[in-house]
């Protein structure tokens, strides 16, 4: 039981997890430091020159509801909610382009040159091109020595 355990974590797909797992974290840390400290804020400034000089939450606890004292139905919350998962998928998506975009560019400068396949067609068209190349110097020599 102990080897088979042992086997089982020592397979490329578990550590490879395991290492997706711990990277996958640092990366959120980044994109939600990206969001929290210069996506929202920018968001923010634009809501406070469009609701003269209110934050962003106190922007968006104008939507809020409260039908009866005690309960509040926060609107502004969830769409500032929204508005924060929608900025961090967009930052996610470009930063994943550009990993992309940087792995596509390094395999293609390590792939060797696409060299065109010669088919059938290729070659008997040249010998073709060949055979009537002869021709003509075959009638150009007879032609030459009957004169």
């Amino acid at each position: 039981m102990i080897k088979e355990f042992k086997e089982f974590l020592m397979r490329g797909n578990v550590i490879d997890l395991a290492v997706g797992v711990v990277i996958g974290t640092a990366f959120t840390a980044i994109v939600t430091n990206v969001v929290n400290g210069l996506i929202t804020p920018l968001v923010g400034l634009i809501v406070s020159l469009f609701t003269n000089g209110k934050d962003l939450n106190e922007a968006m606890s104008v939507l809020d509801w409260t039908p009866v004292k005690g309960v509040t139905f926060a609107f502004g919350d969830v769409i500032s909610a929204l508005i924060t998962f929608i900025i961090t998928g967009f930052v996610l998506f470009l930063i994943v382009k550009a990993a992309n975009k940087a792995k596509d560019a390094t395999s293609k400068t390590e792939e060797e040159p696409e060299v065109p396949v010669a088919t059938a067609e290729d070659y008997l068209a040249d010998i073709r091109d060949l055979l009537v190349e002869q021709n003509k110097a075959t009638k150009e020599t007879f032609s030459n020595e009957e004169k």
